[in-house]
C-alpha cells in the first residue's frame, strides 16, 4: 500500500500541478514521498518542482498565468515540429542511415544510442561518441538500411570498412546489431506533389555558411519535396537540402532584379560579365521554372511568445524559452531565468522548436526556468556557472557531467563557441576555424587570415577559413607569399597554420608542410613522445609541469594548477582561452596552444 501512495503522490508533484488530494498523510510518509520526488529529480539530472506548501508542481499554465504571457499557437508550427501523431518506437541499438548535421549533404551509417521521449541520439559507426547528435523520430533526415542505394545516393561507409565490400546485411551480422524496421520512418509515407524542380537545374541560392552571399547553384538531386543544392565548381562541403519554400534559394535573375551580388562559380574565366543566358547555354543545362519557387508566408511568430527548445549548447535538454526577436525567417529564442547573453537565432521552422506542453506530450523531461521559486536545487554537480546545474559536457554525450568551467557548456569561455572538436571527417581542422562567418560580412573566397603579430589580449585568434578554401583548391599561399617561396623564406607561423589548419588544401607542397613540423618539433621538443591519449590522463600538477618546461612559458605554469586544468581540460583549451581567460600573452600562448596542436596531431597518426 505505502508503494501505491508514493508511487501517486509523485505523480502529482511531478505531472499534474493539481492540489494535493489527501492532507491527512502521516508525517513520517510525507517525508519519503518528499525523498522520492528528490532522488527521482537527482537520477535525470532534471530542475523538478519543489511546491511551495508542498501542493503544487511547475507547470506551463501557472507559469503562462504568473508571466502574464501567451504560449505560441500550435498553428504556426510546421507538422516537424508540432505534436506526433505516434509514439517513438526506434530502440537502442538499431541501425540506419541518416544526414549528418555538420556535414548535411552526406548520408552515413548510424546507429541509435539513447532514447529521449520523441527523441532519438544517433551514433557515427566507426567515430568517437563525442560526434553523437540528436534528432526526432519522425526526422526526414533519417533513412531504412538501403536506401541509399536504392535512391542512388552515396552512403559514407565506417571507418575501416571499404568501398563495394560494404554489405548492410553482413555488417549488421558482424555488429550484432538490427536494422531499424522501414514502418518507423515517417518521411517513406508522406505524399508528395510534384514540383516542377528536376535535377540538373540551376537557380541562385544562399551559401548557408556564409549567409551574406548569393551563388550560382545546381538541383543535384530531388528527393520527395527536398532538393539537394550544389554551388558550382565548389566541394560538395556546402551542399545542403531544403524544400521548395525555402527563403534561400531563388530563381535565375533574382540578384539582378534584386540589384545583389550574385557570386560566380569558382574560377569561372570572366565573372565580371557572367550572364545567365551565355552560362546555360555552356553547360548545356536549363533554369529552374520561377513557378516552382514557393514564397513562404509570414511565419506569425510575435516577440514575447513562449515555446519550448531545444538547448544547442547541451541538446540533451529542452528548455522553457521565450521568442525575444523576429526577422522574416528566422527567430530568436531566449531561455527563461537565463541572461540575454545565451540567447541566439534560430530557423522558424527549426525542428528544434516546439509548442508548449510538448514535451510533456511525447515523455521528454522539460528543464524549467532557473530562479523559479518553487525548484528544488540543481542536482549539486558543483558547476562554477550561474545556473547550470552540471549535466552535459562541452565535448558532447561521451561525459554526462562536468565539475569546471572548461568542461561546462554554459561557460564565459565555451560561450559563444560552436564546437571544439576537430571536424569529424577531417581530423585535423577544428570546427570552431572553419564555422560560418558573422551575418553581413562579405570574406574573400581566395584569402585566408591567420594569427596578427599583436600581443593585445582582446585581439582575435586565429580566423582560418579552411572551409571556403575547400571551393577553390588553389588558394593564394599564406601571407600573399608565391609558390616560388622557398621553404626557409616562410616563416615557422605561416606554416604551422597551414599545415594544422588547413592539411588537404594547404597552398604549401608536402614537403614543405613536412618541414614545418620538423622544424617545430625541433623548437617543442618537450611534446615529442607525448600523445593526447597520455596527456589526458594528466593532473593538474602534471600539466603544470610539462608547461613550465616550454620555452618561454615558465611564469605561467602556476595558472594552470590555480585554475585546476588538467590533462582533459588542457585538450580542450583553445587560443582563445588561453589568451583571454587565462590572461597569457601571445607568444607563450602560441607555443601551448600549439604544443596542444602537435599533441592531437600525434594521436591522429
Amino acid at each position: 500500500r505505502l508503494g501505491k501512495r508514493v508511487r501517486k503522490k509523485r505523480k502529482i508533484y511531478m505531472d499534474s500541478g493539481d492540489e494535493e488530494e489527501d492532507n491527512q498523510e502521516e508525517p513520517e510518509v510525507q517525508r519519503i514521498l518528499l525523498a522520492s520526488v528528490l532522488f527521482t529529480s537527482r537520477a535525470v539530472g532534471q530542475s523538478v518542482a519543489a511546491p511551495p506548501n508542498k501542493k503544487r508542481a511547475w507547470s506551463w499554465p501557472a507559469y503562462l498565468e504568473e508571466e502574464r504571457a501567451v504560449a505560441a499557437p500550435v498553428k504556426l508550427f510546421k507538422e516537424h515540429q508540432s505534436f506526433p501523431q505516434s509514439r517513438n518506437s526506434f530502440k537502442v541499438g538499431m541501425k540506419l542511415e541518416g544526414l549528418d548535421p555538420s556535414h548535411p549533404s552526406l548520408f552515413c551509417v548510424l546507429t541509435v544510442a539513447e532514447i529521449q521521449g520523441y527523441r532519438v541520439r544517433l551514433h557515427f559507426d566507426g567515430y568517437p561518441e563525442c560526434y553523437d547528435f540528436w534528432a526526432n523520430a519522425d526526422s526526414w533526415d533519417l533513412k531504412p538500411a538501403g536506401w541509399c542505394e536504392k535512391n542512388g545516393h552515396k552512403l559514407l561507409l565506417p571507418k575501416g570498412c571499404k568501398d563495394g565490400e560494404f554489405n548492410w546485411s553482413m555488417y549488421v551480422k558482424n555488429c550484432r546489431g538490427q536494422l531499424a524496421p522501414k514502418h518507423l520512418f515517417k518521411s517513406l509515407n508522406t505524399s508528395v506533389t510534384p514540383s516542377g524542380f528536376r535535377a540538373g537545374m540551376k537557380l541562385e541560392a544562399v551559401d548557408r555558411k556564409n549567409p551574406s552571399l548569393i551563388c550560382v547553384a545546381t538541383i543535384a538531386a530531388v528527393v520527395d519535396n527536398r532538393l539537394l543544392i550544389h554551388f558550382d565548381n565548389w566541394d560538395d562541403t556546402y551542399d545542403y537540402w531544403c524544400d521548395a519554400s525555402s527563403p534561400y534559394i531563388h530563381p535565375v535573375g533574382y540578384c539582378e532584379e534584386a540589384e545583389l551580388t550574385l557570386t560566380t562559380p569558382a574560377e569561372y574565366k570572366q565573372p565580371k560579365s557572367f550572364s545567365w543566358e551565355k552560362y546555360l547555354e555552356e553547360t548545356g543545362t536549363q533554369a529552374a521554372p520561377a513557378r516552382a519557387f514557393k514564397p513562404r508566408p509570414p511565419h506569425g511568430f510575435q516577440i514575447g511568445m513562449k515555446v519550448e527548445a531545444v538547448d544547442k549548447r547541451n541538446p540533451m535538454l529542452i528548455r522553457v524559452a521565450t521568442i525575444a526577436d523576429t526577422e522574416d525567417h528566422r527567430l530568436k529564442i531566449h531561455f527563461d531565468g537565463w541572461s540575454s547573453e545565451y540567447d541566439y537565432w534560430v530557423e522558424t521552422d527549426c525542428p528544434d522548436l516546439h509548442p508548449v506542453g510538448w514535451c510533456q506530450k511525447t515523455g521528454h523531461p522539460l528543464q524549467y526556468p532557473n530562479g523559479s521559486s518553487d525548484l528544488l536545487t540543481a542536482p549539486g554537480q558543483g558547476c562554477p556557472t550561474p545556473g547550470c546545474n552540471g549535466v552535459g559536457h562541452i565535448r558532447g554525450p561521451r561525459y554526462g557531467t562536468h565539475y569546471t568551467q572548461v568542461s561546462c557548456p554554459y561557460s564565459e569561455m565555451n560561450l559563444n563557441k560552436e564546437g571544439l572538436l576537430p571536424d569529424r571527417l577531417s581530423g585535423e581542422r577544428p570546427l570552431t576555424l572553419s564555422g560560418p562567418h558573422p551575418r553581413g560580412r562579405r570574406p574573400d573566397a581566395h584569402t585566408i587570415t591567420t594569427t596578427q603579430t599583436s600581443s593585445t589580449p582582446e585581439q582575435k585568434p586565429v580566423t582560418v577559413d579552411a572551409e571556403r578554401l575547400g571551393r577553390n583548391n588553389q588558394p593564394e599561399p599564406l601571407g600573399g607569399a608565391s609558390e616560388q617561396t622557398s621553404p626557409d623564406a616562410i616563416s615557422l607561423q605561416q606554416a604551422l597554420h597551414e599545415s594544422v589548419f588547413s592539411p588537404g588544401i594547404s597552398a604549401s607542397p608536402p614537403h614543405r608542410v613536412a618541414l614545418c613540423w620538423d622544424k617545430h618539433c625541433q623548437l617543442l621538443p618537450e611534446v615529442l613522445g607525448l600523445t593526447a591519449k597520455r596527456v589526458a590522463t594528466w593532473n593538474s600538477e602534471e600539466v603544470a609541469s610539462f608547461v613550465k618546461g616550454l620555452p618561454g612559458c615558465k611564469e605561467h605554469a602556476a595558472t594552470f594548477k590555480t585554475e585546476q586544468i588538467d590533462g582533459e581540460a588542457f585538450l580542450l583549451l583553445t587560443q582563445a582561452d588561453i589568451v583571454k581567460i587565462l590572461s597569457i600573452k601571445l607568444g607563450p600562448a602560441l607555443k601551448i596552444y600549439n604544443s596542444i596542436l602537435m599533441l592531437k596531431n600525434a594521436d591522429e597518426e
